[in-house]
């Protein structure tokens, strides 16, 4: 690590499905490992205005697409700067944070509904707050994404229709175009085993750490 007092912060993107939150685990035991110290999170947080999300993503609490989009900026937030587990002070002080979705979540699903700008300047203070050092997205073919939600899930997300996520697909990949300038993203293809995309994801992190 270029300075001992400083850690990083390590994003994870893709759709439903993708592999992701295996990849999480995989590199978060990694590093671990390597004797790093390792906090790892997701989003939306368990936190109250998380839990809130959860129902309106669930199906059994409808709101509008702006609300949700909005609730999901505040929760960013807070997660962000909560005095206890906030990813900004744990980053200061030297801790590797692992984060299983961060704001090009919202700029790939929110941007279904309104235009990606206004979710854009939406997450600005979060942005403003934290960048991560680095965005691995996981990029997987979206029918691949679905079987495998098919098999494991009962009930499936608001989100999880072939429509849908052909179309958070093509928003993620707009929004890294758009951003490629203020962004360091990294595009790994999800179709190889799991170790594979492991290794590839290594490779990347180990640029940053």
């Amino acid at each position: 690590m270029e300075k001992a007092n400083k850690g990083r912060f390590v994003v994870f993107e893709g759709i439903d499905g993708s592999g992701k939150t295996t990849q999480v685990e995989l590199l978060c035991k990694r590093l671990a490992s390597t004797g790093f110290p390792i906090y790892t999170t997701c989003e939306p947080t368990d936190g109250p205005v998380g839990r809130l999300i959860r129902r309106m993503l669930s199906g059994t609490l409808p709101a509008d697409q702006r609300t949700i989009a909005s609730l999901f900026a505040a929760d960013r937030t807070e997660h962000l700067m909560d005095p206890e587990t906030g990813i900004r002070q744990m980053v200061d002080t030297g801790t590797i944070v692992v984060c299983d979705r961060y704001y090009f979540s919202s700029y790939a699903y929110h941007s279904q509904y309104m235009d990606m700008e206004w979710v854009i300047q939406a997450n600005r203070l979060n942005a403003d707050i934290l960048k991560p050092d680095i965005t691995l997205f996981i990029d997987v073919d979206p029918q691949i994404c679905l079987k495998r939600l098919q098999t494991t899930r009962k009930h499936l997300e608001i989100y999880e229709k072939i429509d849908i996520m052909k179309q958070v697909r093509a928003n993620y990949l707009a929004a890294f175009k758009r951003l490629a300038h203020q962004e360091h993203v990294v595009v790994i293809d999800g179709n190889n085993s799991v170790d594979n995309i492991a290794k590839a994801v290594w490779e990347q992190v180990c640029l940053v750490i």
